[in-house]
């Protein structure tokens, strides 16, 4: 795994690790849990099974077409990236699947504080949806 979320090498991956969802599968099993809006992005989170081989936190991050160009859409995911960053560690579960969706026109422009306290909210309404 290579990138921010990325732990260093030699520090193995702990319950709080944020790990990135890279399979279309654990995707579709995201959008078919708990969902939380905020006004520049979606939440949608999911415990994991017992049986599912992955420790700590997992985090995935979608932007549609409708999001823009190439540009856009990775300008919109640099920033839900950031702000996973920032607040998983502290209000993440361990076990949990997470996945940030960006919004068209929103994302990429909306205050970056704001996004961070919105975070924390939608995090505790995917919580409290599921214990």
């Amino acid at each position: 795994m290579t990138g921010p979320m990325a732990p260093p090498h030699d520090a193995p991956p702990g319950p709080l690790a944020l790990m990135v969802l890279r399979k279309r599968a654990d995707f579709l099993r995201a959008a078919a849990a708990g969902r939380a809006s905020a006004p520049a992005f979606g939440l949608q989170g999911r415990v994991r099974a017992a049986d599912e081989p992955a420790t700590g936190m997992r985090i995935g991050f979608t932007c549609s077409k409708k999001v823009g160009n190439a540009v856009a859409r990775n300008r919109a995911k640099r920033r839900l990236r950031e702000i996973a960053r920032l607040i998983l560690p502290a209000h993440g579960r361990a076990g949990w699947d997470y996945v940030l969706i960006g919004r068209a026109g929103v994302t990429a422009t909306a205050d970056f504080a704001a996004m961070q306290t919105d975070l924390v909210g939608a995090l505790a309404r995917v919580h409290r949806g599921r214990a």
